[in-house]
C-alpha cells in the first residue's frame, strides 16, 4: 500500500529541480557518515615493507633459518625460490646471506656442490630491491666468473630465481656480438660477465660506466685473483667505486692479504663452512688413483669407457689440442658411448650446445679441459676421470667436484705417471683429500695402437692433430711450476708418440734447448743467417721425411718464442729483427764521408771489407756448402717386374734431358759455379722447353690440316653425288658406284707422290682384259662420268699427279711381250683415247 502511495506521490511531485536538491542532501549526509582516510600509494607501501625488512636484518640467526622464508626476504624473491624448487638453504647459504644482507664484505668458502651460487644471487636481488633499482639507474650489481660456461650457468639460475623482479640482467661474455651488447649494457642492472669482455666494454663503450655500482661478486675468486687475470682485474677495479659491497666465493678460498688488499675490502667476514671438517671433499665421493706408464694411458681410457657405457663421465685433459685429437679418434673407435668435447678453442655457440647436450644426456662421456672444472653443475655425473695430472691440489678438488654434488654420490679416478705419484699424493694429503691406490688388471686392457696407426695412415689431418697433441702436451708439462711433480725429461717420448699412432716422434725444439741448458751445455753461438739456414735445413728434412708439416713447424716456432719469453729471454723473432737492424746500420756506412788518408795511418785498411761483413759472407757460403755436401736425395718410387728388374722410377727429373757437367767445382775452393749453371739451364731450356713448345705448335697445325682435309672431302663427296644424280637421269644401269676411301693413318702426313699413276693402272687393266672393245667402253664411260674435268683431277691429286704423269711420259719403253704391229696398234689406240 505504501508503494502505491509513493508512486502516486511521485507522480504528483514531478518537479526535477526539487528532486535533485532532495537527492543532493541525502548524498551529502551519507558521505559525512561514511568518510574514510586518504589511501596510500603503492610505492609508499613498498617502502614501508622494505623498511620492515631492513629492521629485521640485525635479528637474523643462521641457526634458526630452516627455510628461505625464515630470512627477511622480499615476497618476489621467496616466490621465485619456491617456483625454482629451492626450499631449504644449505650451510653456506645459511651463514653468508645474513652478512650479505647487512651490506658486509664476505669471503665464502665451501665444498664443491654446496650451493654457493644462490648464496650470492639472493643478496644481489635483495640489494637492488632495497634501493628500488630501475633501468634508468644503470649498472647496480656485477658478477664476474672465470669461464664462459660458469657465467652462462649463473645467468640461467638468476633467470629462474629473479623472474618476479623487474630488474634487467645481461650475459656479457666473449664469442657473442659485441655491438649488440654495447647497445644494451648501459641499461642493464645485473651484469654477469667474464673479465676480458667486461674490460673491453669499459675501454671501448663510452656510454657504459659503473659509477653507481652497489655490489661486486667474484665467483671462483681464487682463480680470478690468480696471475692469469691479475692485470685485467686490476684495470676493472680501477673503474669501480670504492663505496661498494664485495662478495668472494670459491671452494678453495684465498686468504692472501695481498690479493684482498687489491679489492679494497672493508672488514670482511670470512665464512669457511667446512674448515673443521675431516676432509675437504664431499663425504659421498669415492676417490682413487692408478699409476701407469704414459704410453698406456690411451689404452686404459678406451678400456675404461668400454666397461662403463651406461654411466655419465667427465674426462679432464691438460690442453685443448689433446682434447681435439682424442675426441676425433674415440669417435672413430666407437667405445659404445656418446662422446662429446668441450674446450676453449671452440666457438661460443658450439660450447653452449655441448654444455646443454651433456646436461640432457643420461649416459655420455665429456672430454674437457679445465674450463669445465670450476663451478659447473652437471646433473647426475657418475665418474670424474682425470686423464692428465692436475696442476695442483686445488685444481684436483675443483675437478672432482663435478660429481657427488649436494648429498649425491660419485666416484673419481686419477691417472698418475710413476714420476708424478709421490709429489701429487703428498699435496692431496696436505689438503685433507682421502684417496686410495688401486691396481689395473692388465688382462682387461684393450690395445688400440694399431687402429690409431691405421687412422693416421688414411687421413693426413689426423696425423697433424696427433703431432700437435704430442707437442702441446709436452709444452704443458714443461711449463708447470711444480717441478717436483712434473718432469718432462723423465717421459718416454718415442713410446708416447707410438701410443698416439705416430711412427716417429716429432722433434720439439724448445725441449732440445732446455735439455742443453739442463746439462750445462752452452748453446752454440751463431749468427742470424746461420739460424735461418738451420731452420730451412730442418724444414727441408721434415718435408723429405714426411713426419712433420709446415703448420707444425710454425707452431713449434711459436712455442720456442713463448718459452724464451718465460725464461726472460728475447724470442727469436725479435732477435731476427735486431740483427736486421744491425745489417741496416752496416749499410749506412756507405753514406758516411770518408777522409783521405794523407799520412798512410790506416795502411790500406779502407780497402779491406768489414770483419762482420766478411764473416757474414763466409758463413753464407759455408752453409751452402754444407747443404751441398750432405747430398740430400728426393724420395723415389721404383716398380719391379717378377724377374726383379726396374721398370719405372719416380719422380722423373727434367735434367735427364741434358747431360750434367762432369765437374762443376770441388766445393771447398770454388763453391758454386754460377756461370756454368746458367749455361746449363739455358741449354736445357733450348733442348727441353723449346722442343715441347714446337711439338705443341705442330700438333695444332696437324689438327688444323686434318680439319681442312675433312672439309674438302665432304665438299668433293657432295659434288660427286650431285653429278651422279645428274648422270643417273640418263638411265645408265651399268654405271659403277663410286667408292670413297679414307686413309687409316690420320696422324701421318699424306704424300700424293706415293700413289700409283691412274693411267698406267687403267691401261694395264685394259691390256689384260680379253675384250679390248669392252675396255675401251669402260675408259670412255669413266671419262664421261668424270666429266672430262682435268682441273678436278688436278685439284684432287695436286702436283703429285702432274709429276707422276711427266715421269710416266719420260719413262723408258716397257717390254709388253707383243709383236711390233701389235705395239703400234696399241700406241695408236692410246693416242686416240687421249685425244
Amino acid at each position: 500500500m505504501r508503494i502505491k502511495k509513493a508512486k502516486a506521490n511521485k507522480n504528483v511531485n514531478s518537479d526535477p529541480v526539487k528532486n535533485f536538491e532532495k537527492w543532493k542532501k541525502r548524498y551529502d549526509k551519507s558521505r559525512k557518515q561514511t568518510k574514510r582516510p586518504n589511501k596510500k600509494r603503492d610505492w609508499e607501501i613498498e617502502r614501508e615493507n622494505i623498511q620492515k625488512l631492513v629492521d629485521k636484518y640485525a635479528e637474523i640467526n643462521p641457526k634458526e633459518a630452516v627455510k628461505f622464508s625464515d630470512f627477511p626476504l622480499s615476497k618476489k624473491t621467496v616466490k621465485g625460490l619456491l617456483e625454482a624448487q629451492y626450499r631449504q638453504p644449505t650451510e653456506i647459504q645459511r651463514q653468508t646471506i645474513g652478512f650479505a644482507l647487512q651490506e658486509k664484505d664476505v669471503l665464502g668458502a665451501a665444498k664443491t656442490g654446496s650451493g654457493k651460487t644462490l648464496a650470492f644471487l639472493i643478496p644481489v636481488l635483495e640489494c637492488l630491491y632495497r634501493h628500488q633499482w630501475t633501468a634508468m639507474d644503470g649498472l647496480g650489481a656485477l658478477i664476474i666468473s672465470p669461464t664462459r660456461e660458469l657465467a652462462y650457468q649463473t645467468f640461467e639460475v638468476l633467470r629462474k630465481v629473479g623472474k618476479n623482479h623487474e630488474f634487467s640482467a645481461g650475459l656479457v661474455i666473449g664469442g657473442k656480438d659485441l655491438k649488440e651488447e654495447s647497445l644494451k649494457i648501459h641499461r642493464t642492472n645485473i651484469v654477469i660477465c667474464t673479465p676480458g669482455r667486461l674490460l673491453q666494454h669499459m675501454d671501448e663503450n663510452s656510454t657504459f660506466h659503473a659509477s653507481d655500482l652497489r655490489m661486486l661478486v667474484l665467483d671462483e675468486a681464487d682463480r680470478i685473483l690468480d696471475m692469469g687475470f691479475a692485470d685485467t682485474l686490476n684495470a676493472i677495479i680501477e673503474n669501480l667505486p670504492k663505496t661498494r659491497q664485495t662478495l668472494l666465493f670459491s671452494a678453495t678460498q684465498t686468504k692472501s692479504v695481498k690479493d684482498l688488499a687489491r679489492l679494497s675490502l672493508k672488514d670482511p667476514e670470512y665464512v669457511w663452512v667446512h674448515e673443521k671438517a675431516k676432509f675437504s671433499t664431499p663425504a659421498t665421493l669415492e676417490q682413487s688413483y692408478v699409476v701407469c706408464e704414459l704410453h698406456q694411458k690411451v689404452d686404459m681410457l678406451f678400456s675404461f669407457l668400454r666397461s662403463h657405457v651406461q654411466k655419465k663421465i667427465i674426462v679432464f685433459f691438460a690442453c685443448c689440442k689433446e682434447v681435439q685429437y682424442l675426441f676425433r679418434v674415440f669417435c672413430r673407435l666407437r667405445p659404445g658411448i656418446s662422446v662429446l668435447a668441450l674446450h676453449g678453442k671452440q666457438p661460443q655457440l658450439k660450447r653452449v650446445d655441448v654444455y646443454n647436450d651433456f646436461v640432457r644426456k643420461k649416459a655420455a662421456v665429456l672430454f674437457a679441459t679445465d674450463i669445465a672444472a670450476r663451478g659447473l653443475d652437471f646433473p647426475a655425473v657418475n665418474w670424474v676421470l682425470q686423464f692428465d695430472c692436475p696442476e695442483d691440489a686445488n685444481t684436483y678438488i675443483h675437478r672432482v667436484g663435478r660429481t657427488a654434488r649436494y648429498k649425491e654420490g660419485g666416484e673419481a679416478l686419477l691417472i698418475l705417471l710413476p714420476s708424478e705419484e709421490q709429489g701429487m699424493i703428498s699435496q692431496l694429503q696436505e689438503k685433507k683429500v682421502p684417496i686410495n691406490k688401486i691396481q689395473v688388471n692388465p688382462d682387461k686392457l684393450v690395445s688400440v695402437q694399431q687402429k690409431l696407426e691405421a687412422f693416421l695412415a688414411q687421413e693426413k689431418e689426423q696425423k697433424e692433430r696427433a703431432q700437435r697433441c704430442f707437442v702441446s702436451y709436452l709444452r704443458s708439462i714443461y711449463l708447470m711450476k711444480n717441478k717436483d711433480v712434473f718432469d718432462v725429461f723423465q717421459l718416454q717420448l718415442p713410446e708416447y708418440a707410438t701410443s698416439l699412432g705416430l711412427a716417429v716422434a716429432p722433434r720439439v725444439r724448445f725441449l732440445d734447448k732446455a735439455q742443453q741448458q739442463r746439462l750445462g751445455e752452452a748453446p752454440e753461438s751463431s749468427t742470424a743467417p746461420d739460424r735461418e739456414a738451420d731452420q730451412e735445413l730442418e724444414s727441408f728434412k721434415a718435408q723429405l721425411r714426411g713426419d712433420r708439416t709446415s703448420m707444425q713447424l710454425e707452431e713449434e716456432e711459436e712455442d720456442v718464442d713463448e718459452e724464451e719469453e718465460e725464461n726472460g729471454e728475447l724470442p727469436r723473432s725479435l732477435l731476427h729483427s735486431a740483427e736486421e737492424q744491425e745489417d741496416e746500420d752496416l749499410d749506412l756506412d756507405l753514406l758516411t764521408v770518408k777522409r783521405r788518408d794523407v799520412f798512410n795511418i790506416d795502411d790500406g785498411q779502407d780497402e779491406k771489407p768489414d770483419a762482420k761483413q766478411r764473416n757474414k759472407k763466409a758463413s753464407k757460403f759455408k752453409e751452402v756448402k754444407k747443404v751441398l755436401k750432405r747430398n740430400f736425395k728426393v724420395n723415389t718410387k721404383k716398380v719391379f717386374t717378377e724377374d726383379g728388374e726396374t721398370v719405372q722410377e719416380w719422380p722423373q727429373l727434367q735434367r735427364t734431358v741434358m747431360p750434367e757437367d762432369e765437374d762443376e767445382g770441388d766445393g771447398e775452393t770454388s763453391g758454386i759455379n754460377v756461370e756454368a749453371a746458367k749455361e746449363r739451364l739455358c741449354r736445357e731450356d733450348r733442348e727441353f722447353d723449346k722442343k715441347e713448345y714446337s711439338r705443341k705448335i705442330k700438333e695444332k697445325h696437324r689438327e688444323k690440316r686434318l680439319k681442312e682435309k675433312a672439309a674438302r672431302r665432304e665438299a668433293s663427296k657432295r659434288a660427286k653425288e650431285e653429278k651422279k644424280q645428274e648422270a643417273s637421269g640418263g638411265g645408265d644401269e651399268d654405271e659403277d658406284e663410286e667408292v670413297v676411301a679414307y686413309l687409316s693413318g690420320v696422324d701421318e702426313e699424306f704424300d700424293p707422290s706415293t700413289l700409283p699413276d691412274p693411267d698406267k693402272v687403267r691401261d694395264s687393266e685394259d691390256m689384260k682384259s680379253d675384250c679390248p672393245e669392252l675396255a675401251r667402253r669402260k675408259r670412255a664411260r669413266g671419262s664421261n662420268n668424270d666429266g672430262g674435268s682435268e682441273d678436278e683431277h688436278e685439284g684432287r691429286w695436286g702436283t703429285g699427279r702432274k709429276k707422276a704423269k711427266q715421269q710416266a711420259l719420260q719413262a723408258e719403253p716397257l717390254d709388253t711381250g707383243l709383236s711390233l704391229a701389235e705395239d703400234e696398234e696399241l700406241v695408236l689406240h692410246l693416242l686416240g683415247s687421249q685425244s
